[in-house]
């Protein structure tokens, strides 16, 4: 058997159907579109998801996208303000804990804001915002970052 003896199956070929080739053929006048209404038009097809007018699905229904709720970093706040004002030499969470200055236990403490701070105190925390730390090393106090 050879490439040039192959053969289709009798009966497996069809030949192309030819529309609107004139009355004689069979299928010329309307072309097989039925006569009249949109779909018989030259460019009479919708757009996928097109319900006729009616507010289509994808439209219907909610909106669901991305919330960085799940993501977001949340802190204790603390400003160094209450810090300075529980008059103490060493302030840690239990401390903070304790004088009610943060409510979950949980989520890591972070120091913020200025204040004018008298004698030199030792802070612990998660994190600092650059203005606390400036404040806090202008007056030599000692802040230690919790990992």
């Amino acid at each position: 058997m050879k490439l040039e003896n192959l053969k289709s199956k009798e009966g497996s070929r069809h030949k192309t159907k030819r529309v609107g080739r004139g009355f004689g053929s069979g299928i010329g006048k309307t072309s097989t579109r039925g006569s009249k209404g949109q779909k018989s038009r030259k460019s009479g097809h919708t757009r996928p998801g097109f319900e006729g007018g009616q507010t289509t699905l994808y439209r219907r229904i909610p909106k669901i996208g991305f919330n960085n709720k799940n993501f977001a970093n949340n802190y204790n706040v603390v400003t160094l303000n209450n810090i300075v004002k529980l008059n103490l030499a060493n302030v840690d969470k239990k401390v903070l804990v304790e004088k009610g200055l943060i409510e979950d236990n949980k989520l890591p403490i972070k120091v913020i804001g200025t204040a004018t701070i008298s004698k030199p105190i030792s802070v612990s925390a998660h994190k600092f915002s650059k203005g606390s730390v400036a404040t806090l090393e202008k007056s030599k106090s000692k802040f230690v970052v919790i990992k």
